[in-house]
């Protein structure tokens, strides 16, 4: 197709908006309360997904070194660990750095322990693993129980399963959601664009009648449901954009990450994930309103 040719089609499809402006305005209206549902969803679904990312990274399997165990000794079972499948990263905590991360874990009620510093320490040497897959801490950790000059090894036994159990079931409700979401949108957006085409029918047939190809026919279409799609996105994704900055900073400034151990998703990543989502998404279900609805009055 010639760029004229192109041109000619874009100004009839901008034409084409402003006469029939009532019907035009009742489809950006659908595209946009569809699509404002759908952002706000996928808000808040993409913030639980990382925030449920962060809680299983977190998972760590402490391995409590035997005291009787010798520094080489010692070497030896870390190469052992090592050798194991899923391994991401093994940290050796000596029981001095253990005795005062617990006695910072305590907090004020930790003056006790206090006392122990520079004394006889009761802790043992550890290891903290942490597993390529959070998933795999489980069966690393069972692995990690039969090897030799292991004390004990910790991970959350009986809560890690449910964590994971209850992580799962909610990004399997969030997806079943955002795909019914979608669905519905696409539906409502997609038929109110198609009453705009079919109240132009007869326009259509004329240019049939007249000798014009489908194709000619179609393309001015085509343009008019990009555009429906495209303005009715840019007004959700303004709110929710703006909207996101606010609530991020207002949680930024009450330093919650620092004591919910939680980061919500920075405001700039979400804005341009979101606008890409909903621009997207409105572009493709208004060329395919418009399509579709062209599709039958075609065929003369």
């Amino acid at each position: 197709m010639r760029l004229r040719t192109l041109g000619r089609h874009g100004r009839e499809a901008i034409k084409s908006l402003g006469r029939n402006s009532w019907m035009s305005f009742a489809s950006i209206s659908a595209v946009t309360v569809a699509l404002l549902l759908v952002g706000l969803f996928l808000t808040v679904m993409l913030n639980l997904n990382t925030i449920a990312n962060q809680v299983e990274n977190s998972v760590e399997v402490d391995v409590f070194i035997d005291r009787t165990a010798k520094p080489a000794q010692q070497d030896a079972l870390k190469q052992q660990i090592e050798q194991l499948d899923h391994i991401k990263s093994i940290q050796y905590v000596p029981k001095e750095e253990g005795l005062k991360e617990f006695i910072k874990s305590m907090g004020d009620d930790a003056d006790v322990f206090k006392s122990m510093q520079g004394k006889e320490n009761p802790l043992p040497d550890k290891f903290v693993i942490k597993t390529t897959d959070p998933k795999q801490s489980i069966t690393v950790a069972k692995q990690i129980e039969q090897f030799k000059y292991v004390d004990e090894v910790r991970y959350g036994k009986g809560y890690v399963e449910k964590l994971f159990h209850v992580v799962d079931i909610a990004r399997n409700i969030g997806i079943v959601l955002i795909l019914g979401l979608l669905f519905t949108s696409v539906f409502l957006i997609a038929n109110t664009i198609k009453l705009t085409i079919v109240a132009r029918r007869n326009e259509i047939e004329i240019m049939k009648l007249c000798g014009a190809t489908n194709a000619f026919v179609r393309w001015p279409y085509f343009i008019e449901g990009f555009l429906l799609g495209l303005l009715g996105a840019v007004i959700p994704f303004l709110l929710i954009a703006v909207g996101y900055r606010e609530i991020y900073q207002w949680f930024i400034g009450k330093n919650y990450q620092s004591y919910l151990f939680v980061k919500l998703i920075p405001s700039d990543t979400m804005t341009l994930y979101l606008g890409g989502s909903l621009i997207l998404i409105g572009a493709l279900i208004g060329i395919w309103g418009s399509m579709t609805s062209v599709r039958k009055f075609l065929k003369i």
